[in-house]
């Protein structure tokens, strides 16, 4: 083990391949691979003067490996994951974890969102899917709740751990030019 350690010591950590250490506290990977929501985050840092550097995956000079999701909850996901970017890359790690809750099918598909139709991240899959099965359902009773959860993880292991939750109603066809994934029908 000690000899293991040894030579990760002398390894160049892929924060320092990055960039120089001044600012690195500044720096923070987001967690994922979705381009819409690697934009809207810088957007609303961006918006609300907040002086950090948002790194995506894909600017970074190291390969980051996916780990499986496989919490029951929001929060327990966006831990999972920004763990193990904070591991692979040395850096703090923000990961976020969200999804549609609608009323009639009981919660679901929460934690399942990005794969409700069977393929990840098959945005019109999974809104197509969800319109067919709550398309008998009164519009007085087609409540959901739109749920996201944060995780902010530094190297060292500290984490930060934020949730909300907004809800509404389904619209019975997606409406609208802006937004991803169930934006156009919730």
């Amino acid at each position: 083990a000690g000899g293991a350690r040894g030579r990760a010591a002398r390894t160049r950590s892929p924060a320092r391949r990055f960039g120089s250490d001044v600012g690195l506290m500044n720096r923070v990977v987001l967690a994922s691979r979705n381009a819409h929501k690697v934009a809207e985050v810088r957007r609303i840092l961006a918006d609300a003067n907040v002086p950090i550097e948002l790194i995506g995956l894909e600017d970074l000079e190291v390969e980051v490996y996916d780990v499986p999701e496989t919490g029951a909850t929001f929060a327990e996901n966006a831990l999972i994951k920004a763990q193990s970017v904070s591991d692979q890359t040395g850096f703090a790690a923000l990961a976020d974890d969200s999804g549609l809750a609608v009323d009639a099918l009981n919660g679901m598909p929460g934690v399942l969102s990005a794969r409700w139709a069977g393929r990840h991240g098959d945005d019109a899959a999974n809104l197509e899917l969800v319109l067919n099965q709550i398309g008998d359902v009164p519009d007085e009773r087609r409540g959901a709740a739109f749920v996201c959860a944060v995780v902010l993880v530094h190297p060292g292991g500290s984490t930060i751990t934020a949730e909300g939750v907004v809800t509404g109603r389904l619209v019975r066809e997606p409406i609208g030019e802006n937004g991803f994934g169930y934006d156009p029908i919730f």
